[in-house]
């Protein structure tokens, strides 16, 4: 059985029995939750930890990341969660908001938050640019079977995952952070598309208005396809919970989640 990293952080008089499960994104790991929003969260009373999935952190599964499924993701997230004292609400970004759409198709969640998802139509549309915009970026990352060559560079991270304002030098330092990504898993997220039918849970999702990778219309069409309630927050890229807006964006989850879960 392949040993997870997990982030654990322990409320500061804890005011909810829930606990929240973070999941990452594409070539990220447990370690960009904790960067700001698990203390954070902690310290308004929330019990909440975050998962490094296979092939990324401390986790192990390195050698055999390339071909590492969603459904393999899923089985990550369900594991840590089966081991909390309480169903988690289940947090996922990017990449681990379509494992989160796939988790709940099979496992109950008190509730969710999608932060900047895959979206449930799958990325096809909101990707569909990419090849004529960036045709040789496009050839590296076929050449590396690696889709987190997008943000192998701070220039490149900025264009991507950040907003117009955040400094160069603080992406920098998130960067040297980034690792690998499963080439399997981020195929998936063209033509493995979750089914929303099959999920009843009640949730959030977290629009960004400087999201390069994830179109508003596709944000739009997700939280729709849920009955979600939606947000969407100014001056603020992909990695919601790395980039200036952070705080934000957790205030308004944290507000959500007080009017659920409490």
């Amino acid at each position: 059985m392949i040993d997870i990293e997990i982030i654990d952080r322990k409320a500061n008089g804890r005011r909810f029995e829930t606990p929240l499960l973070f999941v990452h994104g594409t070539g990220h790991a447990a370690w960009c939750w904790d960067e700001y929003f698990l203390p954070y969260f902690a310290e308004r009373g929330f019990d909440c930890c975050a998962l490094s999935l296979r092939g990324h952190g401390a986790s192990e599964g390195h050698e055999r990341l390339k071909w590492a499924s969603v459904a393999d993701y899923v089985s990550d997230v369900r594991r840590v969660a089966s081991g909390l004292p309480k169903a988690p609400v289940v947090i996922g970004h990017s990449l681990g908001g379509l494992v989160v759409q796939k988790y709940l198709e099979q496992y109950e969640a008190p509730a969710a938050i999608l932060v900047t998802p895959s979206p449930s139509e799958g990325m096809v549309w909101s990707g569909f640019w990419l090849p004529f915009r960036h045709p040789v970026l496009m050839i590296k990352i076929a050449l590396a079977q690696d889709y987190s060559v997008m943000f192998a560079t701070p220039e490149l991270a900025k264009q991507f995952l950040f907003a117009r304002d955040t400094s160069i030098d603080k992406i920098a330092e998130f960067v040297k952070r980034f690792g690998r990504e499963s080439y399997r898993a981020n195929l998936e997220t063209l033509f493995d598309l979750p089914k929303p039918a099959m999920i009843r849970t009640q949730m959030l999702v977290v629009g960004a208005d400087e999201d390069a990778l994830v179109s508003r219309r596709a944000i739009e069409k997700t939280a729709r396809a849920y009955h979600a309630d939606l947000i969407f927050l100014s001056k603020t890229g992909h990695d919601v919970m790395l980039d200036d807006g952070w705080k934000t964006a957790a205030d308004h989850m944290i507000e959500w989640l007080s009017e659920r879960i409490s």
